[in-house]
């Protein structure tokens, strides 16, 4: 019999055991994907965020596949198989931007390369800048093998650009997909559930993409990814309530507290991760109950008191923490009284193994393997549920 794959995802997220591993919407690295994919699957995560690109889909299946194949030498029981996650993005969206410098007006700084967590700005380029303006790098004309910045590799992130001293230097691609052929594709290759990245003012463009997601993917939960930032909470939830009306119950909302900013293992950087999802549960998943209680003659006390509904009720909805999310998102989350479905990690969980799975050989080295999966399974242990 073939298992209801939505339901075993429903599952997770009610349990409260979701935990997502972010490889990066923008990053189209895709051995480097593979191998985050692996350790990540071994680790326990249940979702697994990747690029929309066919390639990287088919990676990441590569390191699931893996992951299996070695789990019985490390004594490993996997279950169920993570979920393959496809983003894409809205024009003005920074998980799907990538990044452009222009070498005419580059004053050789050298600040943007080491800020990048992603080594997508070669730390040696300002020695070769007369050769990136030679062969003629314009932002109008895109051609990578003429660029400065590795496009494969840039997720989006901005840091070049807050730290460069000029404001004209480094500009801004929005990475455009022909979603109707490229998500199908995407599917046909592994990729179960879709996440729109729509933290942009335009309402009417982002429902049409989002209503196009759900064509394609009728029968599992698809993901929307919102923050405040644009939005601010009453548009947060206004958005929330019409991607419900499309979704039904088969909608995820990803609350991105301060995006792609998880660099810090402290509860401020993931405090605003909690603070979105607090918003969006008062909205959607709490109910007020009132009490009267008589305290004399014709007078009475009305005691109010917020308590969170059941899973599943009507117009409720799953979330996941995202954005600044580290080892400490569920504990704070706890602490604040704040429910979440699950939580989602990006740049924390790539970059506390990142030395590691880039080592030589790593994916043949069982002792650099059990070294890289003891860091990620305590991360993805202490985010989930007990």
């Amino acid at each position: 019999m073939k298992e209801n794959r939505f339901q075993i995802l429903n599952e997770i997220l009610n349990q409260e055991v979701c935990f997502k591993m972010i490889c990066g919407a923008g990053n189209e690295d895709a051995p480097y994907v593979k191998r985050l994919a692996f350790v990540y699957t071994l680790a326990g995560a249940k979702i697994l965020d990747i690029s929309a690109n066919v390639d990287v889909v088919k990676k990441a299946k590569e390191g699931i596949d893996l992951a299996y194949e070695i789990s019985k030498d490390l004594n490993i029981e996997i279950g169920h198989r993570p979920f393959i996650m496809v983003s894409i993005g809205m024009p003005g969206d920074h998980h799907v931007r990538k990044s452009y410098i222009e070498p005419n007006k580059c004053v050789k700084c050298n600040l943007c390369a080491p800020v990048c967590p992603t080594n997508a700005i070669s730390k040696t380029f300002t020695e070769n800048l007369q050769k990136y303006i030679d062969l003629g790098s314009d932002f109008n004309n895109e051609d990578s093998s003429k660029e400065i910045v590795i496009k494969d590799l840039c997720i989006g992130c901005g840091k070049c650009s807050n730290i460069c001293p000029k404001d004209d230097i480094i500009s801004y691609r929005h990475n455009a997909r022909a979603l109707r052929e490229l998500l199908p594709q995407c599917m046909e290759h592994g990729a179960e559930t879709f996440e729109l990245h729509a933290a942009v003012g335009e309402d009417d463009i982002t429902l049409e993409e989002w209503k196009l997601i759900n064509e394609i993917n009728p029968s599992n939960y698809n993901s929307m990814c919102l923050d405040r930032l644009n939005l601010g909470n009453l548009n947060l939830e206004r958005r929330i309530s019409e991607a419900q009306k499309i979704s039904q119950d088969r909608l995820i909302i990803q609350a991105d507290g301060y995006p792609m900013s998880g660099g810090e293992n402290d509860y401020n950087t993931t405090l605003q991760a909690v603070s979105c999802a607090d918003v969006i549960n008062k909205k959607f998943n709490m109910r007020v109950n009132k009490k009267e209680k008589k305290i004399g003659p014709g007078k009475a006390a009305i005691k109010s008191q917020k308590a969170y509904r059941p899973y599943n009720s009507r117009n409720s909805v799953q979330i996941l923490l995202s954005g600044g999310t580290n080892a400490l998102s569920k504990k704070l989350a706890e602490l604040s009284g704040v429910r979440c479905n699950g939580i989602a990690i990006g740049t924390y969980a790539r970059d506390i193994i990142e030395d590691i799975v880039n080592e030589e050989n790593f994916l043949n080295d069982l002792s650099k393997i059990k070294k890289a999966l003891k860091i990620a399974k305590d991360l993805v242990d202490v985010n989930i549920k007990k």
